[in-house]
Formats: C-alpha cells, structure tokens, sequence
C-alpha cells in the first residue's frame, strides 16, 4: 500500500484529488492539509511514502515544504 499526503490550499481541488487517489487498490491517502505548515506536521508526524503538494500555498509553499523535508 503506497501511503500518500496530499497538500493543496484549494479545497475542492484537495478533494477531488484524495477522493482520485482513494479509489486506487494499492494508493491510501493517509492526511490532506489546507497550508504548506499543515502539511510538514502531517508528514514528520505521518511519515508517507509519497507528498502530493500544490506549489503555491499560504504559510509555507510547496516548494519550501519540500526543501524542509529535504
């Protein structure tokens, strides 16, 4: 089972994306966040297998996000 956290500050877009994901055998998305600093406690908390992040987001972008897990 692939472990996925899913980031996006868009909510319909953040749900479709999970609802997507979670129709996959083998994909179970294990935690959404709103905001880039949501998300970092998500994953350090969480550990997936694979982030899904939106690139713009308030608090922290993605791209920041992921040098924070780097």
């Amino acid at each position: 089972m692939i472990r996925v956290v899913v980031a996006e500050d868009q909510g319909m877009v953040l749900g479709a994306l999970a609802a997507l994901l979670d129709m996959e055998d083998d994909i179970e998305v294990v935690a959404t966040a709103g905001d880039g600093n949501e998300a970092l406690a998500e994953i350090l908390e969480i550990q997936p297998d694979v982030v899904l992040t939106d690139i713009e987001m308030p608090g922290m972008t993605g791209l920041e996000l992921l040098q924070d897990l780097k």
